[in-house]
């Protein structure tokens, strides 16, 4: 999952939500409201806009990613073991968020739903295909069917809720616990040379926070967080309509695809103890919070609201973990 190009995207989306908050340009309708009826100058603004964005968005990717190695003719390749399917679990997330994320563009430009939830689903298997293509003509690489297949569940999740109820009543969501990494020496497997767990982390995970929080799966987890409200009767229904219940997966102790043993570019290796380092997998019920439902009166704090509405909100959280143990976080992200 090229999470690191879907934040750069996602922070451009930010920055023009922001500079949305200025004057009305369309009369007395607030900039920020969807128009009522399709509005040709929103169309094109957004038309034009996206183009920009998916083509800047290609060349970008192929440059800093695909460039330096060796092409093939289209292929595939069967990558379902690696990182414990935690990457699965991204391509699931990524589709699901840039559909839903598309499909309130659309709507803003006055689109009616059913052609803004197509328009949207469009958008969000272009994306990932354009990833699963270039994937699939690197010789490093290749085309992933189960990669396609999670790409397609992320969206079909959306459809799917846009057509039975006009809303989304699960939402993907994400969240990271930075987890510390050890510092303390491991020597190469020949003897010649040392390294740490910290190093290898960032190497494959990245330093900074922001390309942590997307990219390091040993502290990421990905959610489904479901509305209790809009599943509850009428007359059952005195929850509040914000409150969610969320179920997460992560995993730990992942420094490698499919084992934890690395070699640096100056050929030395590196292998953890599986005893005491063992990968396992984790899954999680917590509470959330919905915040588009949120009773926020200002647009432009209800719209940048439903714009983070992909970060799952720190709550007490029960886990369970493939080593058998259930542990209580009072205060999980």
């Amino acid at each position: 999952m090229r999470v690191s190009v879907f934040l750069k995207v996602q922070l451009f989306l930010l920055v023009l939500l922001l500079g949305l908050a200025k004057p009305s340009a369309y009369g007395q309708q607030s900039f920020l409201e969807p128009a009522d009826t399709l509005n040709k100058a929103r169309f094109w603004t957004v038309t034009l806009g996206g183009a920009a964005i998916y083509t800047g968005f290609s060349i970008g990717l192929y440059n800093t990613w695909y460039k330096d190695f060796p092409r093939t003719n289209l292929r595939s390749f069967d990558d379902w073991g690696e990182w414990n399917q935690m990457d699965k679990a991204g391509h699931l997330f990524t589709a699901y968020i840039e559909s839903n994320l598309s499909f309130g563009g659309a709507l803003w430009t006055g689109m009616d739903r059913r052609s803004a939830m197509w328009t949207a689903a469009g958008v969000g298997m272009l994306l990932q295909t354009t990833v699963e293509v270039m994937d699939g003509f690197s010789a490093q690489w290749g085309w992933s069917w189960s990669d396609a297949a999670f790409n397609t569940a992320g969206v079909g999740l959306f459809v799917g809720q846009e057509l039975l109820w006009e809303e989304q009543r699960i939402l993907m969501k994400v969240s990271n616990r930075f987890p510390r990494y050890s510092e303390a020496p491991l020597p190469a497997t020949n003897g010649e040379g040392q390294s740490n767990i910290k190093e290898w982390a960032e190497d494959i995970y990245g330093a900074g926070l922001a390309e942590r929080f997307l990219k390091d799966y040993n502290g990421q987890t990905i959610w489904a967080s479901v509305n209790i409200k809009s599943f509850l009767r009428e007359k059952d229904n005195f929850f509040p309509g914000w409150l969610n219940i969320a179920f997460g997966y992560g995993v730990d102790n992942v420094f490698g695809a499919y084992g934890n043993s690395w070699q640096r570019d100056d050929g030395a290796g590196f292998r953890l103890d599986p005893i005491d380092y063992p990968r396992y997998r984790q899954y999680y019920i917590s509470f959330d919070v919905d915040m588009s439902r949120l009773p926020i009166k200002n647009r432009f704090l209800r719209t940048l609201a439903g714009a983070l509405n992909w970060i799952k909100i720190p709550s007490p959280t029960l886990e369970f973990n493939s080593l058998g143990e259930v542990k209580f976080h009072p205060f999980y992200w």
